[in-house]
């Protein structure tokens, strides 16, 4: 069964480019990217390792821990990696999980026969400080994932978890947000929201961005 928006990450553990991995502890109280790659040396992946390796800042700030899969063994997983890094200029800094027992792409349905009966799909998962799943996304095996969308979509995550907000349209991290239309006391809009607003409709009322 698919997991969806809301459902509590499966556990696991499986071995990984860093050891053996318990991913609930593993995970801790910080957010979690786990994302899934159909083998190793495979040419868009590479890339993608390598662009996770140079947003470790950007994923620290946040407080959020990136994990891979690959259904290669562990000795094929450091191998790419030496590539990885030669190739993308970095070093690869998170675990990369050795799923080749598939129990893993298995808990997570990694595994989507129409597309291969067995390498994994290009699978995305956010998951929060409570194991939850906050976001899902599937690529194509031709394209390659856009990091910069997946940091912003966790900004929007983060600052609604802390205020009664949304987030428009191709919303960037400074840009005016949305009072969630269930905030109808006046008073508690003032005290959440001291800049003001203004409402282009009864229901779209923008403000300026609170802090996160």
């Amino acid at each position: 069964m698919s997991l969806r928006l809301g459902d509590i990450a499966p556990d696991f553990e499986q071995d990984s480019s860093a050891g053996k991995i318990r991913f609930h502890e593993w995970l801790g109280d910080s957010w979690g990217v786990l994302f899934s790659h159909p083998a190793d040396f495979t040419p868009v992946c590479t890339t993608e390792l390598g662009f996770t390796a140079k947003l470790k800042d950007e994923f620290a700030q946040r407080g959020v821990k990136p994990i891979a899969l690959s259904v290669d063994p562990v000795d094929s997983h450091h191998k790419w990696i030496e590539d990885i890094n030669e190739t993308q200029h970095t070093t690869v800094n998170f675990p990369i999980l050795a799923d080749a027992d598939r129990k893993v792409s298995d808990l997570y349905d990694l595994i989507h026969p129409n597309a291969s009966d067995t390498l994994t799909v290009r699978s995305l998962f956010v998951i929060d400080p409570n194991k939850k799943i906050r976001l899902t996304i599937t690529y194509p095996a031709s394209t390659g994932r856009n990091f910069h969308e997946i940091l912003r979509v966790i900004d929007s995550l983060q600052l609604t978890d802390n205020h009664k907000v949304a987030t428009p349209a191709n919303w960037q991290d400074g840009d005016e947000v949305v009072i969630v239309p269930s905030l109808k006391d006046e008073d508690e809009i003032k005290k959440r929201f001291p800049k003001g607003y203004r409402a282009v409709k009864p229901y779209l009322r923008l403000t300026p961005q609170p802090n996160r």
